[in-house]
């Protein structure tokens, strides 16, 4: 009789593609899938795209500020927790794989009422309040940096990374130069800000490119409804607003990336061996997560940094330019990197907690 697996995890992209990439190694081991998400966040359409049947419960945001919804979201939270309670004793599913993100709790806390085992993944440094209210229940908890394991229980963390899409790995530069119109063989640079873009970095891109092209192709993946339509057509630069299945094959064609820190999307520039600056959000913007992301893949020798409030024009030609020269110091780095087989680490758990 085939395994049942229920996965969680929503609120942001960053909570739901490391469970994308899960699930095709999942149903080869023969595993029946489903999804317990938000009623209608973007966990709910990426899910559904790949015909996994999707349940979706009551979330409330869980805040360490005031704010007068700190009133109201406790009440969500316990709804959430009676809808997943309700669901998981229908599906009867051998484990739970939760992703983080604020309606992973109510998931996870009525999987343990029910004595079904929880494994957690932790994308950041630091665990974030809902992995944080799930660890106790949890069997094991994943995580992507050395540095977390001294932030988790001993017996239960285990250093696996982060799963990467399959089909990352399998991209054309030929199939990315045509999508882009390059007509020359310059070194390709890749900025991209995340699925919300990066407001910041998109300016201070646009202020440089006089100084960057002459020496560089740039593809500039900027976020919903942030391109410049002045610049349309400047050779050379290529705006997307948002990019899916083309990815993988803008990934091939570049040579350097300039990137947010999130989690995800510096274990897939790893993965990639893609050379890298990190611009991580200020910790006014964030609860400090991608600094402290940053800050590790320095020290590992995979990134460069710039802190986000020192982001100006002439600090960012400069670093672009420096990371180019030096890009197989840090190839050597990346290279030698025990990157951990995530998806294979962590479908092996799943299947030692269903044994």
């Amino acid at each position: 009789m085939s395994k049942k697996i229920v996965m969680t995890g929503g609120g942001t992209a960053g909570h739901v593609t490391p469970n994308i990439a899960l699930i095709p190694a999942l149903q080869e081991k023969g595993y029946e899938i489903y999804y317990i998400g938000s009623y209608e966040g973007i966990e709910k359409k990426l899910i559904e795209d790949m015909n996994i049947p999707y349940y979706g419960i009551a979330t409330g945001k869980l805040r360490r500020y005031m704010d007068i919804k700190n009133f109201s979201d406790p009440f969500r939270v316990m709804k959430g927790f009676v809808e997943a309670r309700k669901y998981l004793k229908q599906i009867k599913p051998d484990v739970i794989f939760s992703k983080g993100g604020f309606v992973s709790v109510p998931v996870v806390r009525a999987a343990a009422a029910l004595k079904i085992p929880c494994i957690l993944h932790e994308s950041d440094m630091t665990p974030g309040l809902a992995n944080k209210l799930c660890i106790p229940v949890a069997k094991k908890i994943c995580c992507n940096f050395p540095e977390t394991l001294n932030n988790l229980p001993e017996n239960k963390a285990i250093l696996t990374g982060t799963p990467i899409r399959k089909e990352l790995m399998e991209g054309n530069r030929e199939v990315g130069k045509k999508m882009c119109g390059f007509k020359d063989d310059k070194p390709v640079l890749m900025v991209i800000g995340g699925s919300l873009g990066a407001q910041s970095v998109n300016e201070t891109v646009r202020y440089a490119l006089p100084r960057l092209l002459p020496d560089f192709n740039i593809i500039h993946i900027c976020g919903k409804e942030k391109m410049d339509n002045l610049k349309l057509n400047v050779e050379g630069y290529k705006q997307f607003e948002y990019v899916k299945s083309e990815l993988k094959d803008l990934f091939a064609l570049s040579d350097i990336v300039l990137s947010r820190a999130g989690a995800n999307a510096i274990c897939e520039l790893l993965a990639l061996k893609k050379p890298n600056i990190l611009v991580p959000l200020s910790a006014k913007n964030s609860r400090g997560d991608q600094i402290l992301n940053a800050k590790s893949f320095e020290q590992q020798g995979f990134s460069m940094v710039i802190d986000n409030d020192e982001l100006d024009e002439d600090i960012l030609v400069e670093s672009i330019q420096d990371l180019y020269e030096s890009k197989d110091k840090y190839l050597e780095k990346m290279n030698g990197s025990k990157f951990y087989n995530a998806t294979e680490t962590i479908v092996d758990l799943i299947e030692e907690v269903t044994a």
